[in-house]
């Protein structure tokens, strides 16, 4: 982790008074100079003429075009240790500015004291084609330079995704149907990836890899694709829009509703498997998977249809979402007293049969919040018991704010956002989103201020950075509201957060602080464990012992694990919501493409 710490490239800190005339940057011409200068000093092995294109505050995050890994490097001495090391052993060529409809180089002011002029360039490995996308700053010399840099993978040569031009061109007359079933079947040979969770993350990699040639096979626990959804409480509905949600190859239609029910997404996610002819076996649990070293093979053992089936592979992926089904209810004195139910909110499927009785909901999550919205419009008499503050942002303003120019009607096509979203490398994205946060809040000033008239806590995201953070490093702790804000500001939904649950009782709970409340019914939404243990219950012990954290966030700012290196060799983990899930996948299957020489190249 860098030594030094980040800040914004204020007009201030970089010594300007005030930003160039937008009349008079040249945004193409500039960028196409400094790319020039970038590949020329590349071509040479100049790495000091490469610092000297960076400000000293500045930040160059890598995907796996150069590092094979998700690295993000900041200020002039980490760029320059990345930069000796890495470069010479990649061999970087045909570096070219792009242009074109959402892809020309333009001058921006995000904020009135910040200007940079963005640009997207494409570049050559030895191994790869990749992207990248560049922000200059300006100086008082006039000069423009780097203040960041993405580098991000886009293929391996010899290993193209069969899609547009290079799809199938040949007609198929009345050999599709069996064609099809025996690769269903396996009947000609085991998968070369085997995917454990056919949930979107499962999916995704699954496309992915269908996509570059590589056999795949998913294996889902449940009778249905898309059952992680469908049999979760009824009023589940996605809080991001539908912009953001694309899943790779197949796009939402434009029809589809901003904010998507979880029943429509997951018969969307049984459609998707079908239409990409995705191989998904549901009904079979896996119940082992075991590596053997010496041959770089995993057998999996699975049972499907009654029957107990062996497969081997080369990779194994996991995709079985955060928690990995630990769900964690606390450990509460006397549950074993209570007369009523007691439910941890993954389970709870619905608020019908409660009509006219009392719900606790325990946690001030985004579930949380839901269950109790629900239990509301069911006519129950229902009780959110807050343990700690919340970060609360309406999804009517806040997304507004942080995905305008990127994830929204007129915003341009989704992998184009991704590029962009993914240049900021995530301790930048946490200062600039403590603007937007600030903004945001003054937009949601009612309903936060009518929050607090009833005494529900509210924060403002690790270091005033909304919610962001919370999402990457604990998967939880705030809400986007949709609605039940509203509810908790007038009363409707009841809310307790003076104490803390000492012990349950008969009819309900007793507060440390010796007040009661009687429950027919506790769900606790008090979040997920260590992603950890799902993959643990399946692979040998001293493989699980290897397994490095998954998910939180790592010394530079990078997700632990997930999409990356699992600790484990040819053991991959996918998980995410749809945005993450549909954009990094893609860097998982790049990761099993067989070819040694990459491998010698890239870990050298």
């Amino acid at each position: 982790m860098s030594a030094t710490t980040e800040t914004l490239p204020t007009l201030s800190t970089l010594g300007l008074q005030e930003a160039p005339a937008a009349a008079q940057v040249q945004a193409p011409a500039i960028a196409a100079s400094w790319l020039k200068q970038f590949a020329s000093n590349i071509n040479e092995g100049n790495v000091d003429g490469i610092v000297a294109q960076f400000i000293p505050d500045s930040f160059w995050r890598d995907a796996l075009a150069l590092t094979w890994d998700f690295r993000t490097f900041h200020g002039q001495s980490e760029i320059r240790t990345f930069a000796t090391e890495r470069l010479s052993q990649v061999k970087v060529t045909d570096v070219s500015l792009q242009s074109g409809p959402h892809l020309d180089a333009i001058y921006q002011t995000p904020f009135p004291d910040i200007a940079w002029i963005q640009a997207f360039f494409t570049f050559s490995t030895e191994i790869g084609l990749a992207s990248g996308v560049l922000r200059l700053v300006p100086l008082p010399s006039g000069e423009w330079k780097a203040h960041t840099i993405f580098t991000k993978l886009e293929g391996i040569k010899g290993h193209p995704e069969q899609i547009g031009a290079l799809r199938n061109q040949l007609p198929d007359h009345g050999l599709w149907i069996e064609k099809r079933r025996r690769e269903l079947e396996f009947e000609d040979g085991d998968p070369t990836v085997i995917v454990i969770g056919g949930g979107q993350s499962g999916l995704d990699i699954g496309a992915r890899l269908k996509a570059l040639g590589l056999s795949t096979l998913i294996l889902e626990k449940n009778p249905r694709v898309g059952d992680q959804w469908r049999n979760r409480y009824e009023a589940l509905c996605l809080h991001d829009p539908v912009w953001y949600d694309h899943m790779p190859y197949l796009p939402f239609p434009s029809t589809w509703p901003v904010y998507c029910p979880a029943q429509k997404l997951a018969d969307w996610l049984e459609s998707y498997a079908h239409a990409l002819e995705l191989n998904v076996w549901t009904s079979a649990p896996v119940s082992s998977a075991k590596y053997d070293e010496s041959k770089q093979l995993w057998t999996v053992t699975l049972s499907r249809a009654g029957k107990t089936r062996t497969l081997t592979a080369k990779h194994v992926v996991f995709a079985l979402g955060i928690g990995g089904g630990d769900w964690k209810i606390p450990p509460i004195p006397n549950q074993e007293d209570f007369k009523g139910k007691i439910v941890h909110s993954m389970k709870h499927t619905t608020a019908k049969g409660w009509e006219g009785k009392k719900a606790l909901v325990v946690g001030a999550c985004t579930s949380g919040h839901d269950i109790a919205h629900d239990f509301y419009n069911h006519g129950v008499d229902v009780t959110m018991f807050q343990r700690s503050s919340t970060y609360i942002m309406s999804t009517k303003n806040g997304f507004k704010v942080l995905f305008e120019g990127t994830y929204e009607e007129s915003g341009p096509p989704t992998e184009i956002a991704d590029r962009i979203i993914g240049s900021f490398p995530n301790r930048l994205t946490k200062l600039m989103h403590q603007r937007a946060t600030k903004y945001i809040a003054q937009l949601d000033d009612q309903i936060l201020q009518d929050l607090k008239k009833v005494g529900f806590r509210t924060n403002f995201g690790e270091d005033d950075s909304g919610f962001l953070f919370l999402a990457l490093k604990r998967a939880g702790g705030y809400y986007l509201d949709v609605g039940a804000s509203r509810l908790i500001a007038d009363k409707k939904i009841k809310l307790k957060n003076d104490t803390q649950i000492k012990k349950f009782t008969k009819t309900g709970v007793e507060f440390e602080n010796g007040s009661t409340l009687d429950a027919d019914i506790v769900v606790f939404a008090t979040g997920l464990g260590d992603s950890r243990y799902a993959i643990r219950q399946i692979v040998e012990p001293e493989v699980g012992a290897k397994l490095k954290p998954i998910w939180g966030i790592d010394g530079e700012g990078e997700v632990q694990s997930t999409w990356r290196g699992s600790g484990v060799d040819r053991l991959w983990v996918m998980m995410g919501n749809l945005a993450m899930c549909r954009d990094w996948s893609k860097a998982v299957a790049l990761r099993t493409c067989p070819r040694l020489r990459l491998r010698r190249i890239l870990r050298s």
